[in-house]
């Protein structure tokens, strides 16, 4: 299994990033995946999820502000961040749900205020 997170950078308050995670060694088609991030000294946590049938879910201090949708033709997800604030600094990376496959390489974002 890989999982290949990029479109991380530095990007300031009220800015955009859309991060992409490219996944190879499973049946992507068949699982529902997530974004999870992870920010200096707190532990990884769940961001968004989004099913085989392309339904999102949001962690309450990400609604409203992303959007998660999936490509099966290209096994990609995406997470799409508005309106970015300081506290979304993080590592994000992307998984099955429920982190049941090894982690990959995630990517960094940065939001200055």
């Amino acid at each position: 299994v890989q999982l290949q997170a990029s479109g991380g950078g530095l990007v300031q308050a009220g800015g955009s990033l859309r991060l992409s995670c490219v996944a190879s060694g499973i049946f992507f088609s068949l699982n529902d995946m997530a974004w999870y991030r992870q920010a200096p000294g707190k532990q990884r946590e769940w961001v968004a999820s989004v099913s085989i049938t392309g339904h999102g879910d949001y962690a309450d201090s990400v609604k409203d502000r992303a959007t998660v949708s999936r490509d099966n033709a290209k096994n990609t997800i995406y997470l799409q961040m508005n309106n970015l604030k300081p506290e979304d600094t993080a590592v994000y990376y992307c998984n099955g749900l429920y982190a049941k496959f090894s982690w990959g390489q995630g990517t960094l974002v940065t939001v200055s205020s």
